[in-house]
């Protein structure tokens, strides 16, 4: 994506999420007597449809959504079955793949925007969902230009569940008890702030790098900077730069300051993602780099009311800090060889129709994809979420993920190289050269 097109696409972006748009229509669409199915006996035959997830913690906001909807669809259709698969991320990414290889994707999955879910929409894995998105114009509800990130020759593939920027939440008692009086602004000032912390025995910074795109996500804001703007991946898809590029060298070389600054858990690479934030939410470490799918399961954890958020910092003195590693979310994708294809499009249109409603009312707006109606301080959100909804409204533009940007087999050894760097320290220059060698070797 141009930086122009990105740069109107945030603008849209963040309009929406004033959250002062189009009501939702309560899910009415898909009541009983309007289901879809045709004929009388459809209706009433027993269906179990398998849906795959990424909402394994009962505590969360996500999974509370996801319960209260499937247990109302259930209700008002009891001939069907919704059979949930609830994984962390990535362990659904690995079991999605041994299932796209045996071509037994679940009837309900989710896939990841743009490079990422690419391959399984070649393979023929996945079923078109225009009908689904034209039906009571459901597709109105998103933001505009958010559906063109699961879109292949005008085909629509999947609906997302949320669209975010990555921010710093940080613990404010932590910051007092370590001294710490301003917010970074700046990298070296973050620095500052991680030796301070780690001096009074703080983490400084909670990360569940098993998983590994957590801490690319996190280098992906440093490289924003360094790069002084977005667009360095795309220029090198491009042939316009090269990993070679001193912007990218710097970028891994402030990234590795962070990590020889102790910026982060003890074996970090062995925390996955969901015990990487349950540290920050417990009180434990001070800071979070994170997206603001987050806000919700923040809010609903002990460190409520204890939790702001600010910019990502220079780097150096270069980048904008109104620019963001910007987040179009994970998908609710249908597979194409599902027994029971029209029953799982009717089930993901009424649950895609009471989402926003739901995540509303369970205070995890913040991040949301579709267009919302309601006062956020009026409703009772966080000072927080208030906060969040304000930077929404500055973002200039920014970038994606890398592995939202390049194919699974660059991102891949992208991934693994950012991941080996929380283990050792490395050469900047030859990390770049491995990036450009994976690059050649599979574009």
């Amino acid at each position: 994506m141009g930086r122009t097109k990105m740069k109107a696409f945030a603008i849209l972006m963040a309009s929406a999420l004033a959250l002062t748009l189009t009501a939702c229509n309560n899910g009415q669409s898909a009541s009983p007597g309007n289901s879809g199915s045709k004929g009388g006996d459809v209706a009433s035959k027993e269906v179990t449809i398998t849906f795959q997830n990424i909402n394994p913690d009962p505590s969360t906001p996500s999974y509370k959504m996801i319960k209260q909807i499937v247990s109302q669809y259930e209700q008002n259709h009891p001939n069907v079955k919704i059979e949930l698969d609830s994984l962390n991320t990535d362990q659904q990414k690995l079991k999605l793949k041994t299932q796209a290889a045996a071509k037994e994707v679940p009837d309900i999955t989710i896939v990841n925007p743009a490079a990422q879910m690419k391959p399984f929409v070649d393979a023929g894995l996945l079923a078109p969902l225009n009908d689904v998105a034209d039906k009571d114009g459901l597709k109105d509800t998103f933001q505009d230009g958010l559906l063109n990130y699961y879109s292949f020759d005008d085909k629509l593939y999947a609906f997302p569940d949320g669209n975010n920027i990555e921010v710093v939440f940080y613990n404010k008692e932590l910051f007092t008890q370590a001294g710490i009086q301003k917010l970074p602004t700046t990298f070296d000032e973050l620095i500052t702030a991680v030796k301070a912390l780690k001096a009074k025995g703080i983490t400084p910074i909670a990360i569940g790098e098993k998983d590994s795109w957590t801490g690319s996500l996190l280098f992906m804001n440093i490289l924003l900077r360094t790069n002084e703007g977005p667009n360095f991946l795309k220029d090198v898809l491009d042939g316009k730069k090269t990993f070679n590029d001193p912007a990218f060298v710097e970028a891994v070389d402030a990234f590795q300051e962070l990590v020889q600054a102790g910026a982060f858990p003890d074996g970090a690479t062995s925390i996955d993602y969901n015990a990487g934030g349950n540290i920050f939410k417990t009180g434990k470490a001070a800071m979070y780099i994170m997206g603001t799918w987050e806000t919700g399961s923040i809010d609903a954890s002990s460190v409520a009311g204890k939790v702001g958020a600010f910019q990502f910092p220079t780097v150096n003195g270069k980048g904008d800090v109104n620019e963001y590693v910007i987040a179009p979310g994970s998908a609710f994708a249908v597979s194409a060889n599902s027994e029971h294809l029209q029953e799982t499009k009717d089930f993901l249109h009424y649950f895609i129709t009471e989402m926003p409603k739901i995540q509303f009312d369970l205070k995890n707006a913040i991040g949301s994809g579709q267009k919302m109606k309601g006062d956020l301080k009026e409703a009772g959100y966080s000072e927080l979420a208030i906060n969040l909804n304000e930077l929404f409204k500055n973002v200039k533009g920014g970038d994606l993920a890398f592995d939202n940007t390049m194919n699974p087999a660059i991102a891949q050894a992208h991934l693994s190289s950012i991941q080996n760097l929380f283990v050792q320290k490395e050469d900047s220059a030859q990390v770049a050269k491995e990036h450009q060698s994976a690059f050649e070797a599979n574009k």
